[in-house]
């Protein structure tokens, strides 16, 4: 994949409208979770891509570094040759002084060649930079969508739950209606109202079998009564009298 290309997806993908993308979504979920994959893949290709163009452009930094070090070089055995040519000439030596004139000429070329070179990798040094900055922020773009998605696909499921939760609830709501009298309350408080209605009678069950039972025992005093007065007739005695007293 070319940087060209790296650049072009980070920027898409950085710059993508999550929420207009639910929305034309069938299943959000299901596209969450693709485009969560789909980040979590990209952001691993652009880290990969991303590293080896910072390994190159620091290569090309050091290179240049190397070649304005070797100007620089190049520059001090320069004026060392002049001024040992000057030196010999001074002294009347004039062939030695040439022989390191050609010498600092020669140091002086190849300053100029190290000069050249680092000038010319300055333009693609720079140039570098900046498509690692922007590759650097497309990622952290990335990132950041990676995070959103995380956080909006916890959020839907949430809120799935939730829904579902809220549906169940409902249901079971549906099938019990409070004001209805042949509803399971109903019938308990009808069970209830019997049992009480039956109690109520075996009480009033009970008190009238007691005064029957004293009605019973009255009559038979009475009983006993009659037999004791035929029995003293029959024996002679006369019959008892009634007084006011009794």
């Amino acid at each position: 994949m070319t940087k060209q290309s790296i650049f072009g997806r980070i920027a898409q993908l950085a710059k993508a409208n999550i929420h207009a993308l639910l929305d034309a979504a069938e299943d959000p979920a299901v596209m969450l979770d693709q485009m969560v994959r789909d980040y979590t893949n990209s952001i691993a290709e652009a880290e990969s891509a991303i590293a080896q163009t910072i390994g190159n452009l620091r290569l090309l930094e050091q290179d240049h570094a190397e070649d304005v070090k070797n100007a620089d070089d190049w520059g001090r055995k320069a004026l060392a040759a002049s001024r040992k040519a000057d030196e010999l000439r001074g002294d009347g030596n004039a062939t030695d002084a040439d022989k390191f004139d050609n010498l600092a000429k020669v140091a002086l070329a190849r300053q100029l060649d190290a000069e050249g070179q680092a000038k010319s990798a300055e333009p693609t040094i720079a140039s570098q930079n900046e498509v690692v900055s922007q590759l650097k922020r497309g990622l952290e773009g990335m990132k950041a969508k990676l995070h959103e998605l995380s956080s909006k696909r916890d959020e839907l499921i949430a809120r799935a739950k939730t829904a579902e939760a809220q549906t169940q609830v409902m249901d079971a709501m549906k099938s019990i209606d409070l004001l209805d009298p042949t509803s399971e309350i109903s019938r308990f408080e009808d069970k209830i109202r019997r049992e009480e209605a039956k109690v109520l009678g075996a009480q009033e069950l009970a008190a009238s079998s007691l005064d029957a039972q004293f009605e019973e025992l009255e009559t038979s005093d009475e009983a006993v009564e009659v037999e004791a007065r035929l029995a003293a007739l029959k024996a002679g005695d006369s019959p008892k009298q009634v007084t006011s007293g009794d």
